[in-house]
């Protein structure tokens, strides 16, 4: 007898609970130290039931990126809500950017770290596109301030790059020259810069070159 077909509701609830389940999994074994028989023991069914879900592992992992990075735009966006000045918004998301790292590893290393599947994947995709979005709502709310000068897109990429270094060398334990993550984070914060916007320290603009504007591609962050 054939086997009824799998509801919508089905469908997502096991995807999510095989997420789940892959998440914690690479948190202990890495990428390629997870298997889909792990993955099916964890969640008691036979390694054949899993490809009922998931084509294969590729596409399980795309879904886990997918989501890791929902949730950390999820996780910013709120720290950096829309009622906040707008010069608070921009210390804000910049803060909540570590604290979710700091707190989140092993999904911020499945974000930057997985191999990219934009392509493959629409949720990979969709996620990726919500996070330059963002991005780039932040690097023109920091041009309207007047702390950058510039395309909105380089800037986007330069306050990612601040950002995501000084994490990235945190997580790699590489601030060891005499100043913590949190030390470096306040001390580079916008908020020494406002003047800035209202046009009384023009010298402290950061100035990024204009260049043609080309389509974007979603970026993972």
């Amino acid at each position: 007898m054939a086997r009824a077909a799998l509801t919508d509701d089905e469908l997502q609830s096991f995807r999510a609970k095989a997420v789940r389940v892959a998440t914690k999994l690479f948190a202990e074994r890495g990428y390629d130290g997870v298997t889909m028989r792990a993955i099916a023991k964890k969640l008691g069914t036979s390694p054949m039931a899993t490809y009922r879900y998931f084509a294969n592992k590729a596409e399980l992992f795309a879904l886990v990126r997918a989501a890791a990075t929902q949730e950390f735009v999820d996780y910013y966006e709120r720290e950096a809500h829309a009622d906040l000045p707008a010069l608070l918004r921009l210390v804000r998301v910049r803060e909540a950017y570590a604290r979710f790292a700091l707190d989140n590893p092993e999904q911020y290393r499945i974000i930057f770290e997985l191999p990219e599947t934009e392509n493959e994947y629409p949720e990979v995709t969709a996620a990726n596109q919500r996070a330059l979005d963002s991005l780039l709502k932040y690097a023109q709310l920091a041009i309207d301030l007047g702390l950058y000068e510039g395309d909105p897109l380089i800037v986007a990429h330069v306050m990612w790059a601040h950002i995501h270094g000084l994490v990235s060398l945190h997580l790699a334990g590489k601030l060891n020259a005499g100043l913590s993550l949190q030390q470096l984070l306040v001390r580079t914060q916008p908020v020494g810069l406002a003047a800035s916007a209202k046009g009384k320290a023009n010298e402290t603009v950061a100035r990024v070159p204009h260049k043609p504007r080309a389509k974007r591609k979603a970026s993972p962050h």
